[in-house]
Parts: structure tokens; sequence; C-alpha cells
């Protein structure tokens, strides 16, 4: 069993002065208590760490011995318990923002500089995947931050909502083949807009598929076919492309998450706001 670090305090001030009743005063515990609190630190190391007498108190050998790691260990946790507090209270430390690379793409430059350059002490890393897949990391405390799109609503989530973007149907001037699609298969976007897209009447003899959805509003923008895009993505690319008329649309939302437990950290505040301001302007 480890020793607490109250019956450690307790053993480093019956050690200095000698005595039981001087340490007790000293302490403002009472003496039986001090004396039960010695007693559970002797069982805890498994050996007397005192000789007792009428004149007062004196370590033995193991006390000795006990007494210069047991200050060398209590300065270690100061210093440990100091850093914590530095992480609640002061912007400082590593933290991992996560979100889906076309998100970042428009995202992150709009904070990530100015976070950087106002806070010296802090370093951010930057995780790319789904959606889906980021708000499960950030669940699992693998990620500090993540920015998503259509993230469920969880219990153990703080989410904030950033902004809003359409998932539509997109071409450019240059188009040569309205019966080709260009598209994203992973994404939930994409599958329900498929099946609205059949329902409205567009129908496409061949389906280009793409993980990268800066690729897909390349390929649009040169003529291959007809792409399924975010607004904010397809704008992005190129100013040449435009929506389909009449083509179905989904409304997305955007959000920034973390957990709940991290609210008073003083950097996902910090954070937090800065990525808000930043999608408001």
């Amino acid at each position: 069993m480890l020793p607490s670090s109250a019956d450690l305090t307790f053993f480093l001030e019956i050690a200095q002065q000698g005595n039981l009743t001087h340490a007790a005063n000293r302490l403002g515990v009472s003496q039986p208590s001090l004396t039960l609190a010695m007693q559970r630190l002797e069982t805890s190391v498994g050996t007397n760490l005192f000789i007792r007498s009428r004149q007062g108190v004196k370590l033995t050998k193991a006390g000795d011995r006990l007494l210069l790691d047991a200050r060398g260990l209590m300065s270690q946790w100061a210093d440990l318990r100091q850093q914590t507090l530095d992480t609640m209270n002061e912007i400082t430390g590593r933290f991992l923002i996560g979100c889906h690379p076309s998100v970042a793409r428009y995202s992150l430059p709009l904070f990530m500089p100015q976070v950087l350059r106002e806070h010296k002490e802090l370093e951010l890393g930057l995780v790319h995947d789904l959606s889906r897949n980021i708000t499960q990391r950030v669940l699992n405390l693998e990620i500090d931050l993540g920015i998503v799109v259509n993230p469920a609503p969880h219990p153990d989530l703080i989410m904030k909502p950033l902004a809003t973007d359409v998932v539509t149907l997109w071409k450019s001037k240059g188009l040569t083949s309205h019966d080709i699609l260009v598209c994203e298969p992973s994404l939930m976007q994409t599958q329900k807009l498929k099946a609205r897209l059949q329902r409205a009447g567009f129908h496409f003899r061949r389906v280009v598929e793409s993980t990268s959805l800066e690729v897909i509003a390349s390929l649009t923008d040169g003529g291959l076919g007809l792409g399924i895009l975010p607004t904010r993505v397809a704008q992005a690319a190129s100013s040449d492309l435009s929506r389909v008329k009449n083509a179905p649309i989904l409304n997305d939302e955007i959000y920034l998450i973390y957990r709940v437990e991290n609210r008073p950290v003083r950097t996902i505040q910090a954070l937090s706001e800065a990525i808000q301001s930043s999608f408001s302007r």
C-alpha cells in the first residue's frame, strides 16, 4: 500500500521536531491522529521508523533513509502539482486539434497563426480524419479539440456551433460530360445526396471516386464531370465552379467539440474562443 502525502508530511514534521506533541501542535492535528498516521506509514514501509523515548522520538536507520527520499519525493510532488495547475491556469503545453483535411484547409489558417504568435509556450499538433472518427477520438481522450461536421450529441462533449455549409452538385464552365459523377464515397453526405439525386432525376453513367475533396474539386473544375462538394470547399478551390441548377442540397453544421472535463482548462478556453471568433469574422 502506498503512503498518503499527508502521512509523509506528518513524518517530515515529526523528524524535524523530534517530538510528537510539538509536531502535532505545528500541524494542527491531535497527537493520537499523528500516532495513527505514523503507524500506517510504518505498516506501509514494513519496518519501524522511530525510536520513542521520554525525550521524544529519534529516527531509526530506516527512518533516516525514508527522510532523505521523502524530501525528494515531496519536492517532486510539489513540482508535479504546480505543473498540473499550470496546465489548468496557463496557456501552455501541447494540444491536438482534429478535423477533416478539407475542413482544415479553410478553418485552421483562420486562427492558428494568431494563436501561436500570442502564446509562445503553446504547441499545437494536427490530426486529420473523417469527422465521425475525430469525434470518437475526442471522446477517447486521444484528441483535445475537434472541428467536425454534423456530430451527434453526446453527454461527455461540449459542442460549440461554428458555421453552416451546403453540400450539393457542382460544375465548371468547361464541363464536357453531365453523366459522370465525381464524389467521396465514405462521406455520409455523399451517400445521402446520391440517393436524392436519383430521386430528382439525375442519372450518371459512370462514377469517379476519390478520398480527397480537393481532388474532386480539381477534377470538377477541369470539366471531368459533376462533383459532390461542400460549398466552402468548392469556393476555396475555384471561382469558376457553380452549383448545378435544381440539384438537391444537404445542410452541414460545423461544430467545435471537446470533452466536458476539459472545460476549465485555460488553454482549451483560449483555443475555443479563438476558433469561435475566427469563424464569426
